[in-house]
């Protein structure tokens, strides 16, 4: 008989999880073209994707992959689970180029591959959690000026951003409505570990529920969760799904292990050497963001210009002539128009 491991398990999980998530942003993007073609699209504003079934498989799917990513954790050390998200991207480009047919130019690939390698740097390299054993404690650490400062400035740059930019811009540039997602993405993570914290230890024997705090921490989710999926259904309206993945991707696993890092202040246990790996992350990080954002429409670009070449009789039939034109007696040519014109009248 095989006896599977606890790392199996966690594995498994992992790589559905990122099977799940990857395949719902195709599942809800084909949702969303199918609500605006009949109603008022996310990207402008609207919510007739509500109404759309396949917009809620592809939360349902979403959601199936969280629960599997969460489940992941409890078998395996976050050291595998947290680098196998990265899988997700791979799974949405992959689907956007065959069902959607977004195509991914050969410089986003190369931007992905940068994400994915810094991103998976950071997170081999990034501090351990400590070990909580009530969430009262979570309570004190989310109460400490570091992170009251952060979760202001978070705050404030949200609301600016929501309030500013992405009504003025946020249908151009990509990165207002992923902006957004991604600092709300960080608060609802630290909720979300708080979260499950009580449960963890409500099963444990020692309930958690009781406490106010652990009832404000899921106000926190349910109200960043809403934040997120709405800029997000805009995000995944107005832009390309290969693109919108990955740089969702970086931004909040960025934005996630500052907070973790503030709220936990687990950087005191780091060596020079984990630092550097970190910050050597960040930077190819940027770099691949960098890149996707800058060639997010070449692929289309080509395309199209393939498109047109294929289907334009004059560039494509190599025999077509030009009428000759007889410039001594181009009056005399019946089909001359400038007979019309300056050709004198002659006496019959």
């Amino acid at each position: 008989m095989v006896v599977i491991t606890d790392n199996v398990k966690g594995f498994i999980l992992a790589v559905s999880s990122s099977a799940f998530i990857g395949s719902s942003f195709i599942i809800k993007k084909i949702g969303l073209k199918k609500a605006g073609e009949s109603g008022l699209s996310a990207g402008s504003g609207g919510f007739s994707y509500l109404y759309e079934p396949l917009w809620w498989l592809g939360m349902i799917t979403m959601i199936g992959g969280e629960v599997a990513n969460f489940a992941a954790y409890a078998f395996a050390p976050a050291i595998l689970v947290t680098p196998l998200g990265a899988l997700s991207i791979i799974v949405s480009a992959v689907l956007a180029h065959f069902i959607l047919s977004e195509k991914l130019h050969i410089f986003g690939i190369v931007g992905c591959i940068l994400c994915v390698v810094g991103s998976t740097g950071i997170v081999l390299h990034a501090p351990k959690e400590r070990e909580i054993h009530s969430v009262k404690e979570i309570w004190r650490l989310a109460i400490e000026p570091g992170f009251i400062v952060y979760t202001c400035i978070v705050v404030v740059l949200v609301v600016v951003l929501i309030i500013y930019f992405a009504p003025r811009g946020g249908r151009k540039q990509m990165l207002v409505y992923i902006a957004i997602c991604s600092l709300m993405g960080s608060l609802t993570v630290m909720s979300v570990k708080a979260a499950a914290i009580a449960i963890k230890l409500t099963f444990s024997g020692t309930n958690q529920f009781k406490y106010v705090q652990t009832w404000v921490f899921i106000s926190v989710v349910v109200v960043c969760c809403l934040v997120q999926l709405n800029y997000l259904n805009k995000a995944l309206d107005k832009f390309n799904t290969a693109v919108v993945s990955p740089v969702y991707y970086v931004m909040f696993t960025i934005f996630t292990i500052v907070a973790s890092t503030i709220m936990f202040k687990e950087w005191d246990s780091q060596d020079a050497s984990n630092i550097v790996t970190e910050l050597c992350g960040f930077v190819t990080i940027l770099c691949g963001t960098f890149i996707l954002h800058k060639t997010k429409d070449l692929g289309r670009n080509s395309s199209l210009s393939n498109l047109s070449s294929n289907e334009d009789p004059v560039l494509n039939n190599s025999n077509l002539e030009l009428p000759k034109i007889n410039r001594n007696n181009s009056c005399n040519s019946p089909t001359s128009t400038s007979k019309l014109r300056s050709c004198p009248s002659t006496p019959s």
